[in-house]
């Protein structure tokens, strides 16, 4: 049992585990979910921002464009099929089973289409889970980052 235990330390899985609770306590997010994000991410250093993050899995518009005007189409649907498909669950259920919704998801909601609103909570789910793995941290509810000056 301890040869197993030093070579998960050597691959670097005790310290994946360690991670999934805090992955775990975002609002959609499940133990599914984390243990999918910490396999598919492999190391968050490797992607220099959330956006980066959120557009490698395929939750941002396609954009084309010519002669400075650009085009918003769906989402990309590149990447791992399997976390996009989780994360977007995830956010669909957060969405029907909230009782307050954030102030930027009702105005959201009522500017644009339900799915829209729903792969826009998606994309903000994988950039979260992008900083908690990134920075170290725990999940904090009523998180505001600031910016160094």
């Amino acid at each position: 049992m301890s040869r197993l235990r030093e070579s998960n330390a050597a691959l670097g899985l005790d310290e994946g585990r360690a991670c999934l609770p805090q992955i775990a306590d975002i609002p959609g997010v499940g133990l599914l979910t984390a243990t999918a994000a910490v396999a598919t991410m492999g190391d968050p250093k490797a992607f220099h921002s959330g956006r980066e993050f959120a557009a490698w899995l395929g939750l941002v518009p396609r954009q084309t464009g010519t002669g400075g005007r650009i085009r918003l189409h769906g989402i990309s649907k590149r990447g791992d099929v399997y976390l996009r498909t989780l994360l977007i669950h995830g956010a669909r259920s957060v969405l029907a089973r909230v009782k307050e919704p954030c102030p930027w998801i009702e105005q959201l909601g009522r500017r644009r289409p339900h799915n829209v609103v729903i792969v826009a909570l998606a994309n903000k789910m994988a950039r979260t889970i992008w900083a908690l793995l990134a920075h170290g941290r725990t999940y904090e509810k009523g998180y505001v980052s600031t910016r160094a000056a």
